[in-house]
Parts: structure tokens; C-alpha cells; sequence
């Protein structure tokens, strides 16, 4: 396992700990300063500690039933894709986050697709309601 590797499944491992306690409020904690979230919404991505923590732990509390499937690490360890499932108003959905990590295995980059459009569409209204506008405020860096 190269020092690589070995990090970013520390921070891997960090994270499904904070995902099982549905506690995602010390995420800042396992990523970079200028850590990237990419929504599966907004076209613009989000920078920042601050926007990523906000964005994942209200999630958190959007998702019912949420549950990981399957994990797909590259070679070298710098980048993961987890298969989840959850429930969103009534709508099931079915997604993956894409994760990059430094050479430090701090999260780099974040990004989350999800499908069907119906399961998108609840996730994307209920988040919505949740933030209010708290992530344009984000947008600007």
C-alpha cells in the first residue's frame, strides 16, 4: 500500500464512520481548505470547507434509508466512487459520489450524480427549503 493509499483510506474510512453516525458536521475536518463540491443540481460547483459541510450534513437529513452499496478505489487511491440508495419524499434514487483525495488523503474534490430525475427533482426541492439561499452566499468563495 503506498503512503497515497494508505491516507485516503484513513479519510475513507473517517467518513463512513461519520455517514454511519449520520453526522457529517466535522467534514471539513477530513478535506482541503479549497475542497470542490460538484451537486448534482447546480452547475456551478461550490468551494469551500464551509459549503461542503453544509451541503452534505443537510443532506443528511434529507435522505431516508440512505445506504452505501458498492466501492470502487482507483489503483493508486487518489479517487473513489460509492454507490448509495435512499429515499426522497416519497421518490427512491439511486446515486454515486465521486471522491478525490490529495497526496495528503484530504478530500479534494467532491462530486455527487443521481438518477432517476423524479428521485433528483424531491432531492433537489427539499434541499432547496433546507438552505434557502445559504449557497449562493458560498458560490462566491
Amino acid at each position: 500500500m503506498t503512503p497515497n493509499h494508505a491516507a485516503s483510506s484513513r479519510t475513507l474510512a473517517r467518513w463512513h464512520d461519520m455517514v454511519a453516525a449520520r453526522d457529517l458536521s466535522k467534514v471539513g475536518e477530513i478535506a482541503r481548505e479549497d475542497v470542490v463540491f460538484r451537486s448534482p443540481v447546480a452547475h456551478t460547483p461550490y468551494p469551500g470547507r464551509e459549503a461542503l459541510t453544509l451541503v452534505l450534513s443537510t443532506v443528511m437529513t434529507v435522505f431516508e434509508d440512505f445506504k452505501y452499496h458498492r466501492e470502487f478505489l482507483t489503483e493508486d487511491g487518489k479517487s473513489v466512487a460509492l454507490e448509495f440508495s435512499a429515499h426522497v419524499g416519497g421518490k427512491q434514487l439511486k446515486g454515486a459520489d465521486f471522491i478525490k483525495f490529495d497526496d495528503d488523503g484530504l478530500i479534494a474534490e467532491f462530486e455527487v450524480m443521481i438518477r432517476p430525475a423524479s428521485g433528483l427533482m424531491a432531492l433537489g426541492q427539499a434541499m432547496g427549503a433546507r438552505l434557502d439561499g445559504k449557497l449562493d452566499i458560498l458560490k462566491q468563495g
